[in-house]
């Protein structure tokens, strides 16, 4: 019985050490990637407008409900709020 504890013992020491090293790891990872997220290659030019919120109608397809009753398609409006489209040239 001892024996099996100071097994569990090693084995949780053992798993806590390999996930603090895979821990650190990925911290180095990201840390050492480049931080310009904003800059875009002159080879994909785009264009971007900015859409104000609007309603937009969209279509809802007929179904069978939990009392198996059956309700039919119909068109209903949906807010769409603010919003930028970017567009590639």
């Amino acid at each position: 019985m001892i024996n099996g504890l100071k097994r569990a013992a090693v084995l949780g020491a053992a798993t806590v050490a390999l996930a603090t090293g895979a821990v650190v790891g990925t911290v180095g990872t990201a840390s050492a990637a480049p931080q310009d997220h904003h800059h875009r290659s002159s080879a994909a030019p785009h264009h971007c407008v900015k859409v104000a919120g609007h309603w937009a109608r969209q279509w809802r397809p007929a179904f069978r409900d939990r009392h198996h009753r059956w309700h039919p398609g119909q068109w209903t409006r949906v807010w769409v709020p603010a919003h930028r489209e970017c567009h590639h040239r």
